[in-house]
């Protein structure tokens, strides 16, 4: 284990964000996270885990240990006639093993296609696009235990998913390291292509016989034309969830907001929180060097040399012009460090 002191962590997360870490290591095995946490624990500092540094921004500097995990490897474990069981390891690039999948031709992982971050974090927050999440491929995972220094499997029923929601983000906030997640793949492609936005793609481009390959490069070709890539434009995707509000509230926004989409979800209707954001009047609006992307409201944008204050105030900026405008409650992915 190597550990390094004042570490710049703008390489380390998708914003871009010019902040230090007190001391900085990486762990590319289980031993290595062990030696890590331990070494922290016996000089009393915090821990902050990354992964991708897609789903963080940092609004200080970090006292204490970051720990980078690069725990790597794809094994299948079970197989049959129809499905397999996959392990991978938590460092793992997503869009890299969802590459994988695809070349093996294992289906399940199409619609997730360029998602950024790393596989350990893909069931901390049931990452989900275009009418799939993880939670619908997910076996098993396995976690250290940060205070006994114990590894421990959580199946799907443990995870307690919901919409980007894991018992990771709840309950046992702070108190695990993913290192290894299996999934359950088919052999048998069954095609998700209700998303309207792809059937588009896929009728312009004159597709008859559907292949996961195909679904996997409309999406690519939907994200891209909608979603700023990170190496360009500082951003860490979705900012907000969609919300999901009573049906009786949809019900009375519609006769001021006859545009208004929404979908049935968990309790309610789910609203597209970029439609609402963009309505707030936000969409393409720089407030020095960031902003809201002007393809896709969802995006916070950090043009070069903005700073995670400043973007935590744009966020709270666009999430009471939202509250204001139709009294709903915009909540954020991106955790705040």
């Amino acid at each position: 284990m190597k550990i390094q002191e004042n570490i710049s962590l703008k390489p380390f997360n998708t914003f871009g964000i010019d902040k230090k870490a007190q001391f900085f290591t990486k762990s590319s095995s289980v031993e290595e996270l062990k030696e890590a946490l331990s070494w922290a624990k016996s000089k009393n500092h915090s821990i902050l885990i990354l992964g991708g540094g897609s789903n963080i921004l940092l609004t200080k500097d970090f006292q204490g240990l970051v720990i980078k995990v690069e725990l790597k490897g794809i094994q299948v474990l079970l197989e049959d006639e129809n499905h397999l069981v996959v392990e991978v390891g938590a460092g793992e690039i997503w869009h890299d093993w969802v590459m994988y999948a695809l070349e093996k031709n294992w289906a399940g992982l199409e619609n997730l296609s360029l998602i950024p971050g790393t596989v350990g974090a893909s069931p901390m927050q049931n990452i989900g696009a275009y009418g799939v999440e993880i939670k619908e491929v997910f076996h098993s995972l396995t976690a250290l235990n940060k205070e006994t220094l114990e590894m421990e499997t959580f199946d799907s029923a443990a995870c307690k998913f919901g919409y980007r929601e894991s018992v990771f983000k709840h309950e046992l906030k702070d108190q695990y390291i993913i290192t290894s997640v299996r999934f359950r793949l088919s052999k048998t492609p069954h095609f998700h292509v209700e998303y309207g936005a792809i059937q588009d793609v896929l009728r312009e481009k004159g597709i008859e016989e559907l292949s996961i390959r195909d679904v996997s490069e409309a999406v690519i070709q939907i994200r891209q034309s909608k979603l700023p890539d990170p190496k360009e434009i500082g951003n860490a995707g979705s900012f907000f969830k969609n919300p999901t509000i009573p049906a009786g509230q949809f019900e009375k926004l519609k006769l001021d907001f006859p545009n208004l989409p929404g979908y049935p979800g968990e309790g309610g209707v789910k609203v597209p929180a970029g439609w609402l954001i963009e309505q707030a009047g936000w969409k393409g609006k720089r407030l020095g060097d960031v902003g809201v992307h002007a393809k896709q409201a969802l995006v916070l944008v950090n043009y070069g040399k903005g700073t995670g204050e400043e973007i935590k105030s744009l966020s709270e900026q666009v999430q009471a012009s939202v509250r204001t405008k139709f009294g709903i409650e915009l909540n954020p992915e991106v955790n705040f460090i």
